[in-house]
């Protein structure tokens, strides 16, 4: 599947900005980014609600982690598995865990809150959400309101994240693959 609309958008200032950002943190402009552009506003806006959602800190990051790729997993999103792999593994986290979240039932590497976490991510991203309140509940009692107020929006803004790129068609941009490379011996 090839994208949808052009990766290359019209070159405005704040394309600029946001593209020498992206290159910046990532070490190349985000393909969610070349398409946004084509529309000034939902870049503007989308850059400004990525900085707030960025300062959430109620929510332990890896369970937020497992959370977003999994929703990402339910919707089917390559773009952001690609993407969340990479940024988590560069976070430290446990490779092996994320390569498993597609088949996180399977697995024996989560504990039970990791699985309650992932299970609501996948249950909330059906359509229509399918998050039942025993589950709901356990969550809550386990994290605190906060978090768990936390942890529901975030499986929220990826889900618009993960239906947006693909629906757009954005695929992998290769991150998961600058992960998997061998170090050289003398590192």
């Amino acid at each position: 599947m090839t994208a949808r609309i052009p990766l290359d958008p019209p070159r405005s200032l704040l394309f600029r900005a946001v593209s020498w950002y992206s290159n910046r943190t990532y070490g190349k402009v985000i393909d969610p980014l070349r398409a946004s552009a084509h529309h000034t506003g939902v870049l503007w806006a989308g850059a400004r609600f990525e900085l707030s959602v960025s300062r959430w800190k109620k929510l332990d990051a890896q369970l937020k982690a497992l959370a977003v790729m999994a929703s990402a997993a339910t919707i089917g999103c390559s773009w952001c598995m690609d993407f969340g792999y990479w940024e988590n593994h560069r976070h430290g986290m446990d490779p092996r865990k994320l390569r498993d979240v597609p088949v996180w039932r399977e697995s024996e590497l989560y504990t039970p809150l990791e699985r309650d976490v992932m299970e609501y991510a996948e249950a909330m991203s059906l359509t229509p959400p399918e998050a039942g309140d025993e589950l709901a509940e356990r969550l809550r009692a386990a994290l605190g309101e906060a978090a768990f107020v936390e942890l529901t929006t975030m499986v929220a803004v990826e889900n618009m994240r993960s239906r947006s790129n693909s629906a757009l068609g954005l695929t992998s941009q290769g991150f998961k693959d600058r992960c998997e490379a061998e170090r050289p011996a003398n590192l």
